[in-house]
């Protein structure tokens, strides 16, 4: 099998997600993996398109092609009381095709988030992410404490995956230690995908 590339979709409200996007695509690039960085449009209240198909900046909308095609995934969303956001969720629960053909299954995947407070309910929306991976059959991984930083961490960074406490430096800005778990997980996943893929 050939490698193909880390699909890093996210949805971000107000930019801390999609700083941790980054800091993982810099880990995946870092060892020379090709990666894909996508995202969701905003869901309206009500039933009516409120978002163009193509966005006005930044990354572009993710198709399920980007999810079939892709040899990883790393998946984002703020936390909403412990769980993902509403317009990651409407994407994710289009995908029920994939699922009954197995589409994902033997793809390694990990989850990240980012939350306003400490202790905000990040392992609760990492394991929600999670959850939709091992339905799907993926191969899951988080972040180790082989890490060191995950250790050290006075904000975000936990062993179910990368995170991002805001209140920590009152910015949707990495601390250093986030931003090395982020990267250094990127890292790990696309070590992985290459030994799998091998």
């Amino acid at each position: 099998m050939e490698n193909k590339y880390l699909l890093i979709l996210f949805y971000s409200a107000g930019g801390s997600v999609r700083n941790l996007a980054h800091a993982i695509a810099d880990g995946a690039e870092s060892v020379g993996l090709e990666i894909k960085i996508r995202t969701v449009p905003k869901v309206s209240p009500d039933i009516e398109a409120s978002e163009s198909s193509i966005p006005k900046h930044d990354e572009i909308y993710c198709t399920k092609d980007d999810l079939i095609n892709c040899s990883g995934l790393a998946l984002g969303s703020p936390t909403r009381f412990g769980s993902m956001a509403a317009p990651l969720k409407y994407f994710l629960d289009t995908t029920g095709d994939l699922w009954a053909t197995n589409s994902l299954e033997d793809i390694p995947g990990f989850a990240f988030t980012s939350t306003s407070s400490m202790h905000g309910g990040q392992e609760l929306t990492i394991n929600n992410l999670i959850t939709y991976m091992l339905h799907h059959g993926m191969i899951i991984h988080g972040s180790p404490y082989s890490i060191k930083e995950l250790g050290i961490t006075k904000s975000g960074g936990t062993p179910y995956g990368p995170s991002h406490v805001e209140s920590f430096n009152n910015s949707n800005n990495l601390s250093p230690d986030e931003y090395t778990i982020a990267k250094k997980t990127g890292e790990r996943i696309a070590k992985l995908i290459k030994l799998l893929n091998a």
